[in-house]
């Protein structure tokens, strides 16, 4: 454009000065025009696109606003039908079912009833929880093996091995940790022992009821004899009374203390058959078996001893003569 108008302004000058035609002169105005026209046309469309441009913008924006607006919604939808839908974290079985289609239930809220929709039990490992006395606790150590019985399963045994022992003392009446109740600590208490089968069958369900024997030691060619032949009895009982020329016993109040206290001395012992006489001899043990216990020392194989209720062999005297009776105790009707 600007080449055309020095050539537009040149012809002029030139017209004027009547040095050129003016067929010539129309030619270069009429070039200068045209020009002149396409770039006003040029700038027009130029305005047009730029109006266009910003138009296009704001549709940009509205879009840009509607896709976030759909996006909120959407995770707003996804949040929803991720409370609709209950994933358990692991494989199992449903034990517990405490809802029903139309109750309403709280989620997120792990100590409130409603929200505990389904317990599941994870069964490819199966555990037995067993309660034991605080006077063997001190024995069972862990991957100790145990016999696991079922109630439902009579007649079938279960090998398994100790997984858990637990280090809480739990009061045999109520169930509660003995920390936590304020009943005297004179009651008896028990420990949980956790074992875990090694091959549990496929009928064997959660909350089965179930009795564990645990092998906390073994002895072979031991000397056993039955628990209730092992009986206690005081030094003092034991000695035979001493012949005085004077016969007369010496007073209370004149005796030894230290020979009184030696005489009040507990000594765990059996009765001993030796000729008609029962004879007491003193005992050690080792483990301590359901019915039967080890003696380490006092006794050898073949010694025979004396056994029978509670009663008997706590009222047997030494030295006591006895007869001999091995017949099966009658079994009385009430």
């Amino acid at each position: 454009l600007v080449r055309a108008k020095l050539d537009f302004d040149r012809a002029d000058q030139l017209f004027k000065e009547k040095l050129i035609a003016r067929q010539e002169y129309d030619s270069r105005k009429a070039s200068f025009d045209a020009l002149e026209a396409g770039v006003r046309e040029a700038e027009a469309r130029v305005s047009q696109l730029k109006a266009q441009r910003g138009q296009t913008a704001a549709q940009l924006a509205a879009s840009q606003k509607r896709i976030a607006q759909v996006q909120a919604g959407l995770r707003r939808v996804s949040d929803v039908l991720q409370k609709h839908s209950a994933i358990s974290p692991i494989d199992g079985v449903v034990t517990n079912l405490p809802v029903r289609v139309g109750e309403t239930v709280v989620p997120g809220i792990q100590n409130s009833a409603a929200s505990l929709i389904m317990t599941v039990a994870d069964m490819s490992l199966i555990t037995a929880e067993v309660k034991v006395d605080e006077t063997d606790i001190v024995n069972v150590k862990l991957s100790q093996v145990a016999d696991v019985t079922v109630d439902a399963i009579p007649g079938k045994t279960f090998k398994g091995r100790v997984i858990e022992i637990g280090n809480t003392a739990i009061l045999r009446s109520t169930g509660l940790a003995a920390s936590q109740s304020a009943i005297s600590s004179q009651e008896a208490k028990d420990f949980k022992v956790v074992v875990a089968l090694d091959s549990p069958p496929e009928s064997i369900r959660p909350g089965l009821s179930c009795t564990a024997k645990i092998t906390t030691a073994t002895r072979t060619n031991a000397v056993t004899i039955p628990i209730q032949a092992l009986t206690v009895r005081q030094k003092g009982d034991l000695e035979a009374p001493a012949d005085g020329k004077n016969g007369n016993v010496q007073a209370a109040g004149n005796a030894d203390p230290k020979a009184e206290k030696a005489r009040k001395e507990e000594i765990q012992g059996v009765f001993v058959l030796e000729g008609e006489k029962a004879v007491f001899r003193k005992v050690d043990t080792g483990i301590t078996g359901a019915t039967d216990i080890e003696v380490t020392s006092g006794l050898k194989e073949g010694d025979e001893i004396i056994t029978g209720s509670y009663k008997v062999i706590r009222t047997l005297r030494n030295q006591a003569k006895i007869k001999v009776d091995n017949k099966a105790p009658v079994k009385t009707e009430s």
